[in-house]
């Protein structure tokens, strides 16, 4: 499944990802390490089923 961590800026996407104390540690699809991502930097975490919903309002 792919994920998208919305920040300010934009956003991350990766294939993975592990919540931590202080945020979420992103990796794409062969484990290898992508970002880090502190929770308050971090406006939304979406997945693919979301991604792909129609209705727009919850992105």
């Amino acid at each position: 499944m792919r994920y998208r961590a919305i920040i300010a800026d934009g956003d991350i996407q990766c294939d993975d990802y592990e919540r931590t104390e202080n945020g979420i540690d992103c990796f794409r699809g062969d484990g290898e390490f992508v970002a880090f991502v502190p929770y308050g930097s971090l406006v939304a975490l979406l997945d693919e089923e979301t991604l792909t919903h129609e209705d727009r309002s919850i992105v």
